[in-house]
């Protein structure tokens, strides 16, 4: 085969590229028009700024004051607790055994000698079976006796005259005294 004979196939030109337009600078004359913003979103947002603020600060008064009144409460339930334990010290004093003993012998009640017993069944009297008479053979605040520090200002009641008399006649008033605890202490109850 020869040269000649293969027959050339044209061959395609390649596209031009598609130019865009240019672009051409202008003076500007006058600046663009913008639009205002809408006055009503802008208060709304205000508004809210200002009702989330106002919130906040309710918040936080409420929670201020709640704290102020439980401070109030602690301090009253620490005096309460005061208040109690120099009662029961008091009576701790009060009803040991040489306040006892020193109560005793104020109101004339003496030690008895030897004990008597009864028998119920035939009311048999088996012992000594009299009375104690004298002075008593202890005294509870002679030189054997130990100083008791509870019962240093604790009055004996010499007689019983100071039981039937009012509260306000004993030197103190009712407000002086404090409460009685008889269901336990006062306390504020919570939820």
């Amino acid at each position: 085969m020869s040269l000649n004979a293969t027959a050339r196939k044209p061959q395609a030109l390649p596209e031009a590229p598609v130019r865009e337009p240019r672009r051409r600078l202008q003076p500007v004359t006058a600046p663009a028009v913008r639009r205002k913003p809408r006055l009503a979103y802008a208060l709304m947002a205000v508004a809210g700024a200002m009702a989330i603020g106002a919130v906040q600060i309710g918040l936080s008064l409420a929670i201020t004051q709640d704290s102020f009144t439980l401070a109030s409460l602690s301090s009253q339930q620490h005096e309460l607790d005061l208040q109690t334990n120099a009662l029961q010290e008091d009576l701790t004093g009060i009803s040991s055994p040489q306040s006892l003993a020193t109560g005793a012998a104020a109101l004339g009640m003496v030690v008895a000698g030897s004990p008597a017993y009864l028998r119920l069944s035939d009311g048999a009297v088996f012992g000594q079976g009299t009375g104690a008479v004298g002075t008593s053979t202890v005294d509870p605040n002679g030189a054997g006796a130990v100083s008791n520090a509870l019962l240093n200002d604790v009055p004996v009641n010499a007689s019983t005259e100071d039981d039937a008399a009012p509260d306000g006649a004993a030197g103190q008033t009712a407000q002086d005294l404090p409460p009685a605890i008889t269901d336990g202490l006062p306390s504020p109850s919570t939820r």
